[in-house]
């Protein structure tokens, strides 16, 4: 058991390095494009099935309320996530189509300038392709994380962070590392720093 535990952290902490390596200059891109977009009066819209649902509802969370505990308050960064409310997503499901959970959502909350973030390890979720495509419609940013070389998601999306790997395990830890390293440099870029 002990060498299980120690590969998988190994496993999980060389793919982190060799994504963080890669893709420097794109994350980048993309913490600039966020605190630009906030700083228009925009919001973040997140959404993801799964892990990756609850992946959006954490980042939300970090937005709106703060990463870590700091020495003083900032202020809240506009982001919700589009996989918490239990009536929207149902209704949807039984009157329509699961694929349009996230994309009616899109079109009732999105407006031009906004962030549309989707998280997916596959990246060929019906429903995260309609939500894309519809963000485009009405003028969103797009950004996608996903795994397994992106799918057809990673084809759609303006910014695309593929984690090179088919393990969903660890597509999801460097996909939340990820998405803690995004929140904390909007913050340091929106000047809510300490």
């Amino acid at each position: 058991m002990q060498d299980l535990i120690i590969e998988r952290f190994k496993e999980s902490a060389d793919l982190k390095t060799a994504f963080a390596q890669k893709n420097c200059e794109k994350i980048i891109e993309v913490v600039h494009l966020i605190s630009e977009s906030l700083k228009s009066g925009n919001k973040i819209m997140l959404f993801g099935n799964g892990g990756s649902a609850a992946d959006a509802q954490h980042i939300a969370a970090e937005f709106v309320n703060r990463l870590q505990k700091s020495k003083r308050d900032r202020p809240p960064i506009a982001a919700l996530a589009l996989t918490t409310d239990t009536s929207i997503l149902t209704s949807i499901s039984n009157d329509s189509d699961f694929s349009n959970v996230f994309s009616r959502q899109i079109r009732a909350l999105g407006k031009k300038g906004d962030i549309a973030w989707g998280i997916s390890t596959s990246g060929n979720s019906p429903n995260m392709i309609k939500a894309i495509k519809n963000a485009h419609d009405i003028g969103l940013k797009t950004l996608g994380l996903t795994g397994k070389g992106g799918g057809e998601m990673g084809t759609l999306v303006d910014y695309h962070l593929n984690v090179e790997s088919n393990d969903i395990p660890r597509i999801q830890e460097v996909q939340i590392t990820l998405s803690h390293i995004i929140c904390e440099l909007v913050v340091q870029e929106l000047l809510f720093q300490d």
